[in-house]
């Protein structure tokens, strides 16, 4: 059965639209409901605001238990020597045997021998890697060569051999001469460096193209498949990586993703999803940015270590022969990323997973020139992110179809549609339900005299002292996720990075709660965001 992957554009279904109302009408129903409740009766509006606040308390908990495990589990990672155990993957059998033996135990020791075991029994029914190629797609808008050099050599120190990474840089026609220039004084820096290094410029206005990242990368996929074919290339054993231009790969990253797409034998229909960490100029970032930017980097710690929730975010790597089925990414959303979770989930009918890697790729803070610029750009950034809402739309109209159109089992999908809409209303209602929610029984019934309503500001207070455990917990890990001070910096701004916390409520109202109406508001009244605000990456010397 062929399926159309594509975001509708002009007119939507009555279904769609339905849908597309859904996530924002919830969000607003859930915060003017306590209102109304609180108004026929301040103890049911006690009661509603008590189940909704206990959750924080339940989620507070899980997330500094995730936090903890997950920090763990990418340090244990990060000391593991992927490039000797892929060499391990080229004579399984032989690796087998020297090592079956040892008492060395590290992180994923057991499964690697497990891998070698399988391997050995399985013959040559999967690719050597040596037969395995690295492309790494870096998009790019206006950028400098100073914020896109460090992010290329982060490519070139990884231990993975360069003989067999392809770089592309994709950049964009409307970024300009200047950009154009950019590119080729970096190719020129980098010849011989990798086994090629590609220059693809991607056209203003093409038709059927939201101005955005997906058009861009989809283009120079394109092109990729041109020159795979042209140099007589595997497609087969070639992993794509799609780069943001500030990002810098751990050394060991494609390493580990190599290991990974060698040992899956389904691994055409998985991805591989890093970790991303915010932290490349958070020593330079001020306060609020640095407080989203952390925050961030513990989502996606959680994250990992929940793979039936993992969707692609940010920089992911996918292999080639599935990018190229499928049409590479949406070429009609600003929201690529997560939005190519739902689009192999759906190409694939269901069988498709995404596979956590617990090697980080690190990621800047948002910097603009000044201060206000900043915060400004800060919001936008979250705003594009939130706005994945519009996958709930997309994902609805092919559950809530008739069984013969339905791309997978109805109770295999329904509990995917349901996080993905309850994380969106969440992110929405939450904080200010926290933070205003307990004053609205007492509020709503001045002439009440009922003890509940009256003291359930009291009550949320002991409810949030208990959920801080889970901010403390991250308070303490974030200094160990930290880069090294930079010396231009004195002691004190530690202190600072400390303090900086405070600043929760209002990062949460501002940065989360009000990002994520705009983008459900939008949505419901049928504003479509067809715009990839890029975010300025400003280099401070």
């Amino acid at each position: 059965m062929r399926q159309n992957l594509e975001i509708p554009q002009g007119k939507r279904t009555r279904l769609y639209r339905f849908l597309e109302i859904i996530p924002g009408a919830i969000s607003y129903g859930a915060i003017i409901l306590l209102f109304v409740i609180s108004l026929i009766n301040p103890v049911w509006g006690a009661i509603y605001l008590f189940i909704l606040i206990s959750s924080t308390l339940v989620k507070a908990i899980g997330v500094a238990y995730r936090t903890v495990q997950g920090y763990n589990i990418i340090k244990r990672a990060e000391r593991v020597d992927w490039h000797e155990r892929l060499k391990d993957l080229e004579n399984p059998h032989d690796a087998y045997e020297r090592l079956h033996d040892n008492n060395k135990k590290s992180y994923h020791f057991e499964e690697h021998l497990d891998n070698l075991k399988m391997m050995s029994a399985m013959g040559k029914d999967y690719p050597s890697p040596s037969q395995v190629y690295h492309v790494v797609i870096m998009a790019a808008y206006n950028e400098t060569e100073d914020v896109l050099a460090p992010s290329i050599e982060a490519v070139n120190r990884n231990t993975f051999s360069n003989d067999h990474i392809i770089f592309v840089l994709a950049y964009e026609e409307r970024g300009g001469e200047k950009m154009a220039e950019t590119a080729k004084t970096l190719q020129t820096k980098y010849k011989g460096v990798f086994k090629d290094f590609l220059l693809v410029k991607h056209p203003a206005n093409l038709p059927g193209e939201v101005v955005g990242k997906g058009p861009n990368l989809t283009y120079a996929g394109q092109a990729v498949k041109d020159y795979v074919e042209k140099k007589h290339l595997p497609v087969e054993n070639i992993i794509v990586t799609s780069l943001d231009s500030d990002n810098h790969m751990a050394i060991k990253y494609l390493d580990s993703v190599a290991y990974e797409f060698i040992v899956h034998p389904n691994r055409q229909r998985l991805s591989y999803q890093p970790v991303s960490i915010f932290t490349n100029n958070i020593w330079d970032a001020p306060a609020p940015a640095r407080v989203i930017a952390i925050s961030n980097s513990f989502f996606n710690v959680i994250t990992t270590m929940r793979p039936h929730a993992l969707r692609n975010f940010a920089s992911h790597s996918q292999p080639l022969q599935a990018l190229e089925a499928m049409n590479f990414w949406s070429k009609r959303t600003i929201v690529e990323d997560g939005h190519q979770y739902w689009r192999s989930l759906f190409f694939f009918f269901g069988d498709y997973s995404v596979l956590p890697i617990r090697i980080p790729i690190y990621q800047d803070a948002v910097i603009d020139d000044t201060f206000w610029k900043t915060i400004k750009a800060q919001f936008v950034q979250v705003r594009r992110w939130y706005y994945g809402a519009s996958d709930v739309a997309y994902v609805g109209t092919r559950l809530f179809v008739p069984k013969t159109k339905r791309p997978m089992p109805f109770w295999h999908l329904f509990p995917k549609f349901w996080r993905l809409l309850d994380g969106h209303v969440t992110l929405a209602i939450m904080a200010p339900i926290i933070t205003f929610g307990g004053w609205v029984p007492m509020i709503m019934n001045n002439s009440s005299h009922d003890m509940v309503a009256y003291n359930l500001p009291n009550i949320v207070s002991i409810i949030e002292t208990a959920a801080s455990i889970g901010l403390f917990i991250t308070v303490l890990i974030s200094f160990r996720i930290l880069p090294k001070r930079p010396a231009k910096y004195r002691k004190g701004r530690n202190l600072l990075m400390v303090l900086q916390w405070i600043l929760i409520p209002v990062t949460s109202i501002l940065y989360q709660s009000l990002a994520a109406y705009y983008a459900q508001t939008r949505l419901m009244l049928g504003l479509y965001m067809e715009k990839f605000d890029v975010t300025k990456k400003v280099v401070k010397k």
